[in-house]
């Protein structure tokens, strides 16, 4: 099931002050009078399909302008699968689309029943719906979407093609860069170079161990204070034991106090257990305060003043604070950084031989893009031929039988983001004359006819299964008139069509017909939206045709079209 805009309701937006627009799936025409709002049809269904919101198109008076449409989608189809991938919801076969537009100029877009940023709508509309008007035409006019309309014309081909060349083209662009990055910045790597290397000499030399600073620091401090240390130890071993130099025995060293202690309470055990137990842990106290007595004894032994190695303590101290000042918080820092250096300096030593490197790749590459772009031409032209065959064949159609269109291929001097190929669409008005580029080649009611033929050609490689019109008619008259709406009909048949347009012989061929009217309420202008039947259009087609709805002449001339319509429909 293809999809389709079942409904779409417009509120506030131009002079519409509230209209509901129900769908054809076949061809669905929207006419009215100058002015009526025609154009804020298709305003709104850009809208709501992601198109740029102008805060001026809000009615005014109106807080905002709001869009709503419901479309018919396959559940298990790709559409309906992007809106679960957006959070949003289809229930029973039927997408809500609703966007809105205040008079600020804010804008808030809905998918499925949740708010989603407004691109979201835009990337879905690739695959629901394409919006052609006159700007649509001016647009197709560039040689850079010619160039894109021929590429979606020839088919998965050419996308698989050109698929690879832009993978090869994205590829060769970064090594160009690269290697321009690489050459213009040589003096700038060979000074980063030489700092590396002086760097890396300079820790090599010292040769910093890790936790090295740290050590130096402590035996800086204990050298710096062996006096006061050795004289801390002697001092405490003095309190612990006594002084072994002192001729008079005073036994008030803490050991001796101990023991004495210990013997008082150990001769009175027998008598309380409890002070056997307090004996057993003086005993304890003593042997422990003999231990440590010891301990410092020899520790004041080996703390001596070394002048000789307190220098080198600080030599050695002062080459590592000039590495830390210079390459890192601590050695370990220090380190570090020598350890990245060695690293970048290996890249910068290795550029020389990338260079080289990068060079063979470029050229391989360049190779490769030459490949693919002739793959890419051949395709192109291919295609080219098909398409311009095609347009002249609807070209006669439209009653443009002497015309013809071809499609001409030029080779660019260099590699683009798409190939070599330089396209533009041209045409003949009669066999004599040279194909001339089509602003040149056309006049403004052939270049409607034109860009219709294109559009229609387009269709039957374009997946996308809505397409509205804004007055591509423009211009256009009589039997060409008869032969726009026919083949608009006949595009409806594969597809759903909405067309805005003026002229009654494209309008009769619709399947349903929509009218926008007018309405003035003193100082207030304000449109609606109506569905024809059969004798509503009858009156619509005579107003277009004869200005005047009640006019003999102008509802048997629209009784006419009408059943000419219907005859095209049923062939």
């Amino acid at each position: 099931m293809r999809p389709r805009v079942d409904e779409v309701r417009i509120q506030g937006l131009g002079v519409i002050d509230e209209a509901v627009l129900e769908l054809s799936p076949g061809f669905t025409v929207v006419t009215g009078e100058t002015g009526a709002g025609k154009t804020m049809v298709v305003t709104g269904l850009g809208l709501l399909f992601g198109g740029r919101a102008d805060p001026t198109r809000v009615r005014p008076g109106a807080e905002r302008a709001t869009i709503e449409g419901t479309l018919v989608v396959d559940p298990d189809g790709r559409v309906a699968q992007q809106v679960e991938d957006a959070g949003g919801g289809v229930e029973d076969g039927e997408l809500i689309i609703s966007r809105t537009v205040s008079a600020e100029g804010r804008s808030r877009a809905w998918l499925g029943g949740r708010s989603v940023p407004v691109g979201t709508l835009t990337y879905l509309a690739d695959e629901l719906v394409a919006v052609h008007g006159q700007m649509d035409q001016q647009r197709l006019l560039q040689a850079a979407r010619q160039r894109a309309a021929l590429d979606r014309y020839a088919g998965e081909e050419l996308v698989k093609s050109l698929r690879d060349y832009e993978a090869a083209y994205r590829r060769h662009r970064e090594v160009t860069d690269l290697l321009a990055e690489l050459i213009t910045r040589a003096r700038e790597r060979a000074q980063e170079a030489d700092m590396l290397r002086f760097g890396l000499e300079e820790i090599e030399a010292a040769e910093p161990r890790p936790g090295e600073d740290a050590d130096l620091r402590e035996e800086s401090e204990r050298l710096t204070h062996a006096d006061t240390l050795r004289l801390a130890a002697t001092a405490a071993h003095t309190a612990l034991l006594g002084d072994p130099m002192s001729p008079v025995d005073t036994q008030h060293d803490a050991v001796s106090l101990v023991g004495v202690a210990r013997s008082s309470v150990d001769s009175a055990r027998d008598f309380d257990p409890m002070l056997g137990g307090l004996a057993d842990r003086l005993a304890e106290a003593g042997y422990l305060l003999s231990d440590i007595a010891t301990e410092l004894a020899s520790y004041a032994e080996s703390v001596e003043a070394d002048p000789a190695r307190l220098a080198a303590v600080q030599e050695r101290r002062a080459v590592l604070g000039g590495l830390v000042r210079k390459y890192g918080e601590d050695v370990a820092g220090v380190l570090e950084w020598a350890r990245a250096a060695a690293v970048r300096l290996t890249e910068l030593d290795g550029d020389d031989e990338r260079i080289e490197e990068l060079q063979h790749e470029q050229a391989d590459l360049r190779a490769r893009l030459a490949e693919l772009a002739g793959r890419l031409t051949t395709i192109r032209t291919a295609a080219a031929e098909r398409f311009g065959r095609a347009v002249t064949g609807e070209l006669t159609a439209l009653a443009m039988p002497h015309a013809r269109v071809v499609v001409q291929l030029a080779r660019s001097a260099d590699f683009g983001p798409a190939g070599v190929d330089e396209v533009e669409i041209r045409m003949a008005a009669h066999p004599a004359a040279p194909p001339l580029p089509l602003h040149k080649g056309a006049s403004g009611g052939e270049l409607s006819r034109v860009m219709l033929a294109v559009e229609v050609v387009f269709a039957g490689a374009d997946p996308v299964p809505t397409f509205v019109f804004d007055e591509v008619d423009a211009g256009v008259g009589g039997k060409a008139a008869v032969e726009i709406g026919r083949r608009l009909a006949k595009l409806a048949r594969t597809a759903q069509v909405i067309v805005v347009t003026h002229l009654p012989q494209v309008a009769a061929f619709a399947d349903q017909h929509l009218v926008v009217e007018k309405a003035s309420d003193g100082s207030v202008v304000r449109s609606g939206v109506v569905t024809l039947d059969r004798e509503g259009r009858v009156r619509e087609l005579s107003r277009m045709l004869a200005g005047m709805e009640d006019s003999e002449l102008g509802r048997a001339h629209a009784e006419e079209l009408l059943d000419l319509g219907r005859e095209s429909v049923a062939d």
